[in-house]
């Protein structure tokens, strides 16, 4: 698919959209400079663009989904230029270096980034981001379209739909996110033909205590609970409609404990079962409510979480999903496919994306601080174009360093 060159509204300096200085704070270029260390990716020799200025280079592509390489490639330079840094080798980058320099970098440096950078930020001050004693997180999936390129066709597939097949081949991941900042803090990608509990696996061993993590009924497996449960977090998930529970012990506030079976074998036999507490509820004057909900949840004592607190709690799931809006919509913007042209250029296009929408929630969050808001009370579209717009500050590439060097 053809993509129309574009560039940033005339009349508005290059250097009011670029946000480096801003990305920084949160993906300090020590950080970035020991991660290609690690992956062995360190630039041993002058380039046009060395691998650290590529890092940034991919983060500010997601900033600018709708702009052309050259366009951010000249952002980047202007950015470098408004520090007092030597930009002539960088400036004389063409097309076909940019491409070069990205997939020398690859895509393991930028998911290390990822996982070395992104965290859950919410502090016990934060407004929205606990239940009682328990950091809120959520687990669920989602799927990004990418370049119709027959190469990415075959790693990453292309999903049917009602009409056939789908216009564009997807990658699939799966993400815990921090239900009170839309932080995503671990991430597992893979192909759209790649079950979400699978990849819910690579993913669940980030939860930990003191975090109560929420899922829909699809997450929900024997094996899955037992993994996730093993890591000390607490769950609140939703139970399938065909998965039967009996009530072996009916509590106080209407809940009951229960037991989940790994088959129905196992249930004839009441082998290895998993005690669980069920929590039943209807939503009245809900239209197109179902006629029962019913979760599931490690918290056994109905005085540490009473039922009907649980289930009132039970929507801060769809968080994640608004995260997952923004990424799709205010980051990469609607019907906007990733434009990388090989599996592993999309991978690394995808972490990419994930780093700046970090950076732009840790941001708000610590602009919600300051202001004693829910961080959900500001707009991630108005943060994304002050992140765009905000001066660059000498944090992105200290003047002592030459970023002609690797």
């Amino acid at each position: 698919m053809a993509r129309t060159v574009a560039g940033l509204p005339a009349g508005e300096r290059v250097t009011d959209y670029v946000s480096l200085g801003v990305i920084a704070q949160k993906i300090p270029q020590s950080v970035v400079r020991e991660v290609l260390r690690q992956e062995g990716k360190e630039s041993q020799r002058q380039r046009q663009l060395p691998a650290h200025v590529v890092v940034y280079y991919v983060i500010a592509l997601a900033l600018y989904m709708g702009v052309s390489y050259g366009e951010v490639l000249r952002c980047l330079v202007e950015a470098l230029r408004w520090l007092g840094l030597p930009v002539e080798r960088i400036r004389q980058t063409g097309r076909s270096g940019i491409s070069q320099a990205r997939s020398r970098l690859g895509a393991a440096p930028m998911r290390r980034l990822f996982e070395q950078v992104a965290e859950p930020v919410a502090t016990r001050q934060t407004r929205g981001a606990w239940f009682r004693d328990w950091r809120l997180v959520s687990l669920d999936g989602t799927t990004l379209d990418v370049a119709d390129e027959q190469v990415n066709v075959e790693a990453f597939g292309r999903p049917g739909s009602s009409r056939g097949a789908s216009s564009f081949p997807q990658l699939r991941f799966v993400a815990l996110g921090e239900s009170g900042t839309h932080v995503l803090f671990a991430v597992a990608e893979g192909a759209s033909t790649e079950a979400e509990l699978s990849l819910a696996r690579r993913v669940i061993p980030h939860l930990g205590p003191q975090m109560l993590c929420l899922a829909d009924r699809g997450f929900l497996s024997y094996d899955l609970w037992q993994a996730a449960a093993a890591t000390g977090a607490e769950l609140l998930w939703r139970l399938k409609s065909n998965v039967a529970t009996t009530c072996d012990r009916r509590l106080s506030d209407g809940s009951y404990l229960s037991r989940i079976y790994r088959s129905t074998g196992d249930r004839r036999h009441d082998q290895e079962p998993i005690v669980v507490r069920v929590i039943e509820y209807t939503l009245e004057g809900v239209e197109d409510a179902e006629p029962m909900y019913r979760l599931a949840t490690t918290l056994l004592d109905e005085h540490q979480a009473p039922a009907a607190e649980l289930a009132a709690l039970y929507p801060q799931r769809w968080e994640i999903e608004g995260a997952f809006d923004e990424l799709k919509v205010h980051l990469r913007g609607p019907r906007v496919v990733l434009r990388s042209k090989t599996p592993e250029l999309v991978r690394q296009e995808l972490y990419g994306l994930l780093l700046a929408h970090f950076a732009v929630r840790a941001l708000m969050h610590e602009a919600a601080l300051q202001a004693d808001l829910d961080p959900d009370e500001l707009s991630f579209t108005h943060s994304v174009r002050v992140v765009r717009r905000h001066a660059i500050t000498a944090t992105a590439f200290p003047p002592s360093v030459d970023p002609t060097h690797g």
